[in-house]
């Protein structure tokens, strides 16, 4: 029966991995939603039209709002499957899978060291943790709720950012994870370790090797960060790791202190793979824009006119853990019970050291801290979007899932239930892939407009937009936009200044987007010859010529 049991796991694990690779892949072509997928898929296409992988631009112009990652990613599958909104999407997609598997290996190391903790060392988390807390169900529990979270799937699927930041920061806490847990293995074998040999003289040689290489991981993670998203790519993992250390009443010491020496080098060799020749090229231009604006400037006010309340994100990030967010509640709200001092104060004083806290202990403070500093850091932020805080969402993750393996464990068939609720969620996730996306998508995109007014012969006509900009029309009608002078779409309010452009242009025909609720009073000016072709529900494509 055992055996049996184990055998069904197993099979239940591995259709669960096959199952996620497969959700994350799948429906990735609809067309390009939001304001920010058809502006980053132009950029990267520019950039490989072009075979510049150095330069980002849009519309022609020079446009440094962010790094290249994630145009770099879009330009290989480019020139792998050709320009696409699935070649677009797939490195997220690929990065969303990558902060499962991490999350993983994070897992699997809290594990090994619930393992090697002997039941002697230091107070118990909620009591004998082996009846409590099964070791050898974190690891896969963890992944899971990672996967499913919506959060992550939702965010793993667009061709933004958010995701491409949240992979490295990820893989880069990960290894410091993994570097402090081997540590404290190292503490728990030991016979004569003190406290101030946390440090390098602390570590065995024979261990030295294995705790240099996640120690490198860690700040060769950090360089992706930096290209995936500028300078927070490393506040984050510094700074989380910062607090972490901090609360944990140790001292980093030397190996750490030293590493960050000959790991800063490492992390900016990686970085300097696209910061270098963006500044040989272009000079002030690069660090006015990219720095001083879309760092500096979007950060302190409100210049890219995204306001939000102070407490945005302390809902935010709770919401991205569903289906999980009871877990996720009942988790704080366990916290809040305890309190602050129970957590690593009152025990702290009877136990002595940080090292000296039992596995799972130090892993809620890690999740706390990985949490905490995202949040704090973001609620000062003059501008704030839901995306920014997706970094954080894998402490949250790890968190509620310390919650549920601990509701697992007392509770026999819950397993069963939580199981079914998993497979359940992504079931969710394609019937939503399969009949809500695609619809939505047609209302939100121009692509149908600008493939029925292809139809019709319009293929070479400039696009103009009235009384309201179409962002999607960045993908789908590049290379026949009119831009203002700072680069900006050209935004049209009346139909007199849609006939001067066709003056000054000397064309005889346009194609215009015009919203529906503006399409009578457009309709009715005795200007120009008009021809409605289609509507996605929102937006009319109208095909004008000169009377």
């Amino acid at each position: 029966m055992t055996k049996l049991t184990l055998s069904n796991n197993r099979v239940f694990w591995a259709a669960m991995a096959v199952l996620a690779v497969f959700v994350y892949l799948f429906g990735l072509g609809v067309p390009l939603l939001g304001p920010d997928e058809p502006r980053y898929a132009q950029v990267a296409r520019e950039m490989f039209e072009r075979g510049d992988w150095v330069t980002t631009t849009l519309g022609g112009f020079n446009w440094f709002e962010k790094p290249a990652l994630l145009y770099w990613l879009q330009i290989f599958f480019y020139n792998l499957f050709g320009v696409s909104e699935y070649s677009a999407r797939l490195g997220s997609a690929l990065f969303g899978l990558g902060t499962i598997a991490s999350l993983w290996l994070l897992g699997r190391q809290a594990e090994k060291e619930i393992t090697a903790s002997r039941p002697e060392n230091g107070p118990r988390f909620f009591g004998n943790i082996e009846g409590i807390f099964p070791a050898d169900k974190f690891a896969n529990w963890l992944a899971l709720t990672a996967a499913t979270s919506l959060g992550l799937f939702a965010f793993a699927r667009g061709a933004s950012f958010d995701i491409i930041l949240t992979f490295p920061i990820a893989a880069s806490l990960v290894c410091f994870y993994i570097f402090d847990s081997r540590k404290r293995i190292s503490f728990h074998v030991g016979s004569d370790q003190n406290d101030s040999d946390w440090g390098d003289d602390s570590a065995r040689k024979h261990d030295r090797k294995r705790l240099l290489i996640p120690l490198a991981g860690f700040y060769f993670f950090i360089g992706v960060s930096l290209l995936a998203k500028g300078l927070i790519g490393a506040v984050f993992p510094l700074g989380i790791a910062g607090l972490y250390l901090l609360l944990s009443r140790r001292f980093p010491g030397r190996m750490f202190v030293v590493s960050l020496f000959w790991g800063g080098l490492l992390a900016a060799a990686v970085a300097s793979a696209w910061y270098l020749p963006m500044y040989h090229r272009h000079g002030w231009e690069f660090i006015d824009q990219f720095f001083v604006q879309h760092h500096f400037q979007r950060y302190t006010s409100n210049k890219y006119r995204h306001p939000q309340p102070f407490h945005f994100f302390y809902w935010v990030l709770p919401l991205m853990t569903i289906p999980w967010l009871p877990f996720f509640a009942a988790g704080l709200w366990k916290a809040a019970s305890n309190g602050v001092k129970a957590w690593f104060g009152r025990r702290q004083q009877r136990s002595g050291v940080g090292k000296d806290r039992h596995p799972i202990d130090q892993l809620i403070l890690f999740a706390v801290c990985w949490m905490a500093f995202p949040l704090a850091f973001f609620t000062f932020s003059g501008s704030k979007l839901p995306g920014y805080i997706l970094p954080a969402l894998p402490g949250a993750v790890i968190f509620t899932a310390i919650f549920m393996v601990r509701f697992i464990a007392r509770n026999n068939t819950s397993e069963k239930w939580l199981k079914a609720l998993a497979v359940a969620t992504f079931a969710v996730y394609i019937a939503i892939l399969l009949f809500a996306l695609p619809k939505y998508s047609d209302t939100d995109s121009v692509k149908g407009l600008m493939a029925s007014a292809a139809e019709r012969g319009h293929n070479d006509e400039k696009v103009l937009m009235f009384r309201s900009i179409s962002h999607s029309a960045e993908f789908y009608a590049a290379g026949r936009l009119v831009r203002d002078e700072d680069s900006k779409q050209k935004l049209f309010t009346e139909p007199e200044q849609i006939l001067a452009e066709m003056d000054r242009t000397g064309a005889d025909a346009n194609l215009v987007l015009v919203p529906l609720r503006f399409l009578d009073e457009f309709t009715n000016t005795p200007l120009l010859a008009i021809d409605i072709i289609r509507d996605n529900g929102y937006v009319a494509i109208v095909h004008v010529r000169r009377r």
